[in-house]
Parts: structure tokens; sequence; C-alpha cells
């Protein structure tokens, strides 16, 4: 499965900034739901992935929504303050509250509330989407070489292909 998971507000480095909150929270979620990484790459405000769950489990929503969960807790822990991408709600029953967010499940704007999912369908696709992952740091101009990016898979698993 191929996934595309987004900061609410585009155009900041807090995923690479926070680099160690991420994989931290990466790993929680490893441990409590187990979950192979075929690719990853962590770019300043989104991030791709491929992955394959164990057999028999489908449940890839609550993995994102673990790993989502455990970093913005983590960055509101140290501190960190969400930008609002909306304006507070002015006066009536909902008075202060931002109504992008669900505040009674403590969600803060960090991130999109959905993620982009693309099931693989063979290995043409998969090989696809693994270079697609290791290649996006290159596209959108961070480097010239994929090992240059560091915040890759491609460090890991480059050698198993030849490009």
């Amino acid at each position: 499965m191929f996934f595309t998971v987004t900061l609410a507000e585009r155009g900041g480095d807090l995923l690479v900034s926070k680099i160690d909150l991420l994989r931290e929270a990466v790993r929680k979620t490893h441990t409590a739901h187990p979950f192979r990484i075929d690719a990853w790459v962590v770019l300043p405000d989104h991030m791709h992935a491929v992955w394959t769950l164990p057999k028999g489990d489908a449940d890839y929503s609550t993995r994102w929504g673990a790993i989502k969960a455990q970093f913005s807790q983590s960055l509101c822990r140290a501190g960190f303050t969400p930008p609002s991408r909306f304006p507070p709600v002015a006066s009536g029953r909902y008075a202060g509250v931002n109504p992008g967010l669900r505040v009674e499940k403590g969600e803060v704007a960090i991130w999109q509330r959905r993620f982009w999912e693309h099931h693989i369908r063979d290995e043409r696709d998969y090989r696809a989407h693994v270079e697609y992952c290791w290649f996006n740091p290159v596209k959108h101009g961070f480097v010239e070489l994929p090992g240059d990016w560091p915040f890759s898979s491609y460090h890991r698993d480059h050698h198993r292909y030849e490009l």
C-alpha cells in the first residue's frame, strides 16, 4: 500500500525539523501495530510511504492515526503551538473553537485529516511507488540525487534495486 500524508500547513519544515519525534511516533506505532516499511520519505511538509501489513490485516488507518497522534502529542508536550488554519468562531455555542478541529477529540491543526492511499497492483506498480518515494526530494528540488536526502529509506534499500 502506498500513502501520502500531509501536514495541514503546507510550506513549513515541521516534519524534518522534528524528525526525531516523528521517528519515535513511527517506532511506537510499529511496536503496537506491526507492519513492514518497504519505502519511506519524509519531506518538510508531507511524506510518502509504501507499507506491507501482516497477512489478514488491512487496518492501516489505525496505524496512521497512531503515528499522527503520537507525533502531535509529542509536539505539544515540547511546547509547539500549531498555526490555526481557520479563524475561531466569534460567537454562539462554539465561540472560541476552531471549526476545522474536533476539540472534543483533542485534535490540533497539525495534520490534514485524511491521507491518500493507493493499493499496489503488481510488482511493477510496487517498484514504481518505491522509486517515487526515493525520487520525491529530487522532484521537489531539495537535492539533485536521491541519496543526498537524509530522510529516506533510499539509504537502507537502494542496493536492492538497479535504478
